[in-house]
């Protein structure tokens, strides 16, 4: 036999990588590859950004979607690029750099700002462009030249640019408020990114002796005191008040009246406040404005003070800021010896001891239910705590955002999702957007450090000693301002102390603002940010882009917040489509886990049966927003399917040794096709109609399905099997070639390695498949 015959197998790994070497040095991937009619729309994706320096995970493999999308649009000849970029994953980052020094038993704290920036930057770098490579190995057709990392010069521009504008709207502001903060990752969280886990703790009855200490006569009883239940008894120092529901029994005799705080024995009032439920506990809530989210609404609805006693470190502070808050002078200091500077974990045994001690602990409810908040990335419990904070005000940027969807300037994709987006619009609380880390994009913001004393900065000396202090004290311990910014880790600046916003210091006399952006706030510019706002080349063409595909749990972290920077700034939405898909589970449709073992990496997926197998498996079969069934079998059947491809390729070349090159349909006299020959081409235009539409809505599985369908089912098992005797007729050889080579461009955006080596294998024009003109 000829040895120029393909082998019977297709083997990927004799393919892949020298095919995609082909795109790139022809340039396919670049929006110049194919358009030619200049009334053509121009096509555009953005890549979700990867944290730079992560490996590829299964998530990153529905990515093809995308991919999928950019060769349709190519083919059919609109200017078409997909954009890629990896973000700085700021928090989680830091996090992995962090560990990479425990391990050389470092610390952060050993260093100053700058030099740990360096330090993480270095990091990242040596350790980067992993997760690209890998992208390569799944067919990815991005345009690598136009890459963007979300700390590049002109993002980090934009964004301060980005603040400086909402500042100057009036949509900036710092306030005491209370944040999710994680001792742990020593952060804050938006509430986005907590979550609430179910545990079971114990639930403590302690008993509020009235503050005069005589008794009360309510509901007909005598009573010395009222019980009060919380799971937090180390919180007591800074209760405020005790709250009880207006329409209890209990209220009308209890209102004006004052108890004392069972730790500080200082009195606290009792308030009355629809928000308490009478079914908990007791039906009297302790209030601490300080440290409980809900606490805080209803301390600034009753205008209680804000008594403070957990600090940043997640130990109980006892300094007592607040004159109303501190105890008697030898009760004072009896609590913070006990107590001061212990963590909330040691504290909050201690405290339950000292309550029984004092008769002040009524009983224990050992197995109660209930939730605790904790952080994303680390899973640590996270500590409300008032805090000062940049937040953005964002109810007109919601208006902005729910005009977009509602009136149908973006489509989400599906359409279930609109309902939650707009709930979460309406509903919509202020975003704190600083983060007490060090890498990330730096606020711009500075603070006169000679008429500002009272900020407190933790810095390294020039001997390399931490200090932890205000300007006023470091100043009197003979630190000048040089040596403080040079060695400064970080500062709190009280929420009051004016400030100037510039990308540059306003003078010899400032000092920078230590926190970061939010990640999320940088990534919400994305659109922007990638096509180089506002006076790029590729802003003026490409904005706004056509379509956003991303997992549907991000639709309020990161799609809604583009949606709201991006119109915001330009008067446009930055897409016009969001496609949400769902997570990649096991063939049972379990999340994947490594505690479960049951993780496939679609790495070794694509070593064993060819990236071809796994796009395909990851889309049919599958929906958007609903979790997508992957399993080894699915995969190996279409490979099955791939070498399928592959050997119909065979049989039409060993025809063409036999009997020479296919003629086209066009060339055959049309009386000498058969009613089957006209059935398959019949059958053929309806699945280019279909595949077509089906692309155009974004019916992925629907598409995939159908070519699937017909050229395993009606062309190879039908027509092909029921004309073997016909094999020498030019109308048979015609067609077979015909729906073969139109099939083969269809199946391009789903399958590209086997479909463009067979193509090349049996080329019937110069151009590759990748850049061929999509049929109608």
């Amino acid at each position: 036999m000829n040895s120029d015959i393909l082998p019977k197998q297709y083997k990927h790994e004799d393919h892949e990588e020298a095919i995609y070497a082909q795109w790139e040095e022809a340039g396919a991937f670049t929006p110049q590859a194919t358009s030619t009619d200049p009334n053509k729309e121009p096509f555009s994706i953005l890549m979700p950004p990867p944290n730079a320096n992560a490996s590829l995970h299964a998530g990153h493999a529905m990515y093809v979607i995308q991919d999928i999308m950019t060769r349709f649009k190519r083919m059919q000849g609109h200017p078409t690029v997909w954009f890629p970029g990896t973000d700085h994953a700021g928090f989680e980052t830091q996090f992995v750099y962090e560990k990479h020094l425990k391990k050389e038993k470092k610390s952060r704290f050993q260093f100053d700002r700058e030099t740990l920036y360096e330090n993480i930057f270095d990091f990242v770098k040596q350790n980067s462009g992993l997760i690209e490579n890998q992208m390569r190995r799944l067919g990815f057709s991005a345009d690598w030249s136009q890459k963007t990392f979300t700390l590049d010069e002109h993002v980090i521009k934009t964004v301060h640019e980005t603040f400086s504008k909402l500042a100057k709207d009036g949509l900036i502001y710092r306030d005491n408020y209370l944040v999710n903060y994680c001792p742990k990752c020593g952060t804050t969280f938006a509430d986005l990114e907590v979550t609430h886990e179910d545990q079971t703790s114990p639930l403590y009855y302690v008993r509020y002796r009235f503050s005069d200490g005589e008794p009360r006569i309510i509901n007909g009883e005598e009573i010395m005191y009222i019980t009060v239940a919380t799971v937090r008894p180390e919180t007591i120092f800074a209760d405020a008040a005790v709250a009880i529901h207006p329409e209890d029994p209990r209220a009308k005799a209890l209102h004006g009246e004052y108890v004392l705080n069972p730790l500080t024995k200082q009195p606290i009032p009792i308030i009355e406040d629809e928000y308490v439920d009478p079914e908990f506990g007791t039906g009297m809530l302790k209030i601490t404005p300080a440290h409980d989210p809900n606490d805080f609404e209803l301390g600034k609805k009753h205008d209680l003070p804000l008594h403070v006693t957990i600090n940043t470190l997640g130990k109980i502070d006892l300094e007592w800021h607040n004159p109303e808050q501190e105890p008697a002078k030898g009760r004072a200091e009896q609590l913070k010896t006990q107590f001061h500077n212990q963590s909330i974990f040691h504290a909050r045994p201690a405290v339950v001891k000292l309550l029984e001690a004092e008769n002040s602990l009524e009983k224990i409810d050992e197995k109660y239910q209930n939730k605790v908040t904790v952080c994303y990335k680390g899973k640590h419990t996270i500590e409300p705590l008032p805090y000062p904070n940049w937040f953005v005000n964002m109810e007109p940027l919601a208006k902005l955002g729910l005009e977009a969807v509602e009136q149908n300037k973006v489509e989400l994709i599906p359409s279930r999702f609109v309902k939650q987006y707009q709930q979460w619009l309406e509903n919509i609380r202020d975003w704190p957007i600083s983060r007490q880390i060090v890498w990330g994009i730096r606020m711009p913001v500075w603070y006169n450090a000679r008429e500002n004393t009272n900020i407190f900065v933790s810095f390294l000396d020039t001997n390399g000693e931490r200090h932890n202090l205000t300007l006023e004290k470091a100043y009197e311990a003979g630190f000048e301002l040089v040596e403080i910014r040079a060695g400064l880790q970080s500062l709190i600046a009280p929420t009051e102390t004016p400030f100037e916003i510039s990308p540059e210091s306003p003078g010899d006399d400032f000092i920078q603002e230590t926190d970061t952006f939010d990640t999320w706030f940088s990534s919400g510019q994305w659109p922007l940010v990638v096509l180089k706002y506002p006076d790029g080349e590729n802003f003026q063409q490409f904005y706004p882009t056509s379509l956003l595909d991303t997992m549907w749990d991000i639709l309020f972290f990161w799609v809604a917040r583009m949606i709201m920077l991006g119109t915001y700034l330009t008067g446009d939405v930055p897409f016009k489509h969001v496609y949400l898909h769902s997570m990649v589970t096991d063939s049972k449709g379990a999340k994947m886990s490594k505690s479960k073992g049951n993780v496939i990496n679609p790495l070794d997926i694509v070593e064993k049966y060819g990236a071809d197998a796994l796009r395909i498996a990851l889309v049919a079969g599958s929906a958007p927003g609903n979790p997508i069934a992957l399993s080894e079998p699915k995969v190996k059947g279409y490979r099955n399917f791939g070498n399928k491809i592959w050997n119909i390729g065979r049989f039409i070349q060993i025809s063409e040794s036999e009997h020479g090159r296919s003629p086209a349909v066009s060339e055959v006299d049309a009386n000498e096709f058969s009613a089957e020959d006209t059935k398959i081409l019949n059958q053929l235009d309806e699945l280019v109609t279909s595949v077509t539409e089906n692309l155009e809505k974004f019916r992925f599985s629907d598409a995939a399905l159908g070519i699937y369908d017909f050229l395993w089912n009606d062309f190879a098992n039908g027509y092909l099997e029921n004309n073997k005797d016909r094999t020498e007729t030019d109308a048979y050889r015609a067609t077979v070639s015909h729906v073969y080579f139109i099939s083969l461009q269809l199946l391009h955006p789903f399958m590209p390695f086997v479909t463009e080596a067979v193509w090349q294998q049996l080329r019937r024009e110069d151009r590759l498949l990748i850049t061929s003109q999509w049929p109608e």
